[in-house]
């Protein structure tokens, strides 16, 4: 591959999903380094004052400053967007605030926004609290319910903002479906796909505007870093987005960039692998908990609409104990192998109580609203040998009672 072919879209758009991963955005230096340079400068020197005006007024491509671009971050920021499908990327300094830059970017006061019920705590949080401060009124639905996102529109609804599955209730919405309801009312979607990455699900093949991520599972995928990301087409990125986010500074790190970029060539191998052994232990869960709640098996009700989205079933799911938080911190408790943890996509199972974590700034009526009780728990299963995996759950499910 010469210096500059990762950076050639009449090329890359040509390769397939494993390649693009590997090579996708890559630009080599000078130096003709085979892994990808890490730029760690805030800043950048100029020969002459003409050149760095001709860049500061866009007349000129080239780095300006880190808060604006930096060759590390724009390599992964090419490759994501390749993976997604998407004309652009932005990455930021976390999944909070990928989500938080892609609406408030487009959002003012008098706006209008509808929001999914059964989302993540802090993205709940952005429209329950966050926004209304600024003057966007916020309405939720259920985003299962198609009819509900179309009664939900106003004259001045700008945005429609959800992901699936959900955190941590695995409601499936209707991707397509949403976005056509928005097309035809002139409303820009708004996806969280942190669930699945693009190695799993790619919204925009379903009508989707704009995906918003947190790098920091699935496409890290590893526990190493915090980052985020937001993909859509050029007008988006650069016109709402990009101005928003040189004059505010949710930067990515070129550090966290550079390890980003090392996750994302095994994703789709980490992915593929550790949904396969989430399907293997959520069947082995099914026959011992009274609920379970995961999109691959026949006890879904959405199982159908979730096979026709995603390319395999993720490594998260959740399920729910009759005992309340007593036999759900029991199980947790009992576990020997796998972790007590809150986070998600990485290749070590996790597994939390989101009504005292992920969601416990929703307070006890908003968790019923959204379906989490106290006895729900939800696993992030690794890249760990399946039958320890079960050995360790059958230990501890047998801990409980069950």
């Amino acid at each position: 591959m010469k210096r500059t072919t990762g950076q050639d879209r009449t090329q890359t758009r040509n390769w397939r999903p494993a390649t693009r991963a590997i090579r996708g955005g890559t630009w080599r230096s000078e130096m003709g380094e085979t892994s990808e340079a890490l730029f760690l400068t805030s800043g950048y020197s100029f020969d002459d004052a003409a050149t760095v005006a001709a860049r500061f007024m866009g007349e000129e491509e080239g780095m300006t400053y880190s808060r604006l671009q930096n060759p590390t971050v724009a390599m992964l920021e090419e490759r994501i967007a390749l993976l997604e499908g998407a004309e652009a990327c932005r990455t930021q300094a976390s999944g909070m605030a990928a989500m938080t830059a892609a609406l408030l970017c487009q959002l003012s006061a008098g706006d209008h926004m509808v929001a999914a019920r059964a989302a993540f705590g802090s993205c709940r949080w952005l429209g329950d609290h966050l926004l209304p401060r600024f003057g966007v009124e916020v309405t939720v639905v259920d985003a299962g319910d198609l009819a509900q996102w179309e009664a939900a529109i106003r004259p001045n609804t700008k945005v429609f903002f959800f992901e699936t599955p959900a955190n941590p209730t695995m409601d499936i919405a209707d991707l397509a479906g949403i976005a056509a309801i928005a097309r035809a009312h002139g409303i820009t979607t708004v996806v969280d796909n942190a669930f699945c990455s693009p190695a799993l699900q790619r919204p925009m093949e379903f009508g989707i505007d704009v995906v918003a991520y947190s790098a920091t599972k699935l496409m890290d995928g590893q526990g190493r870093v915090l980052a985020g990301a937001v993909c859509g087409s050029e007008e988006f990125i650069n016109d709402k987005l990009l101005p928003f986010q040189r004059n505010t500074g949710p930067n990515l790190s070129p550090f966290n960039a550079w390890v980003v970029l090392k996750g994302l060539e095994t994703l789709d191998l980490r992915a593929k692998k550790q949904s396969e052994n989430a399907l293997a232990l959520g069947k082995f869960i099914e026959g011992r908990v009274p609920k379970i709640l995961h999109p691959w098996l026949d006890s879904h009700p959405q199982q159908a609409l979730a096979m026709k989205q995603m390319d395999a079933c993720g490594p998260i799911f959740s399920f729910v104990l009759d005992g309340g938080r007593e036999q759900a911190w029991g199980l947790l408790d009992g576990l020997k192998l796998i972790d007590i943890s809150n986070n998600i996509g990485d290749s070590r199972s996790l597994m939390c109580h989101p009504a005292s974590t992920t969601h416990f700034n929703m307070g006890p009526e908003g968790r019923e609203a959204m379906g989490i009780g106290e006895g729900m728990l939800r696993i992030n299963v690794g890249l760990e040998d399946i039958d320890d995996l079960i050995e360790d759950f059958d230990q501890a499910l047998t801990n409980v009672g069950l």
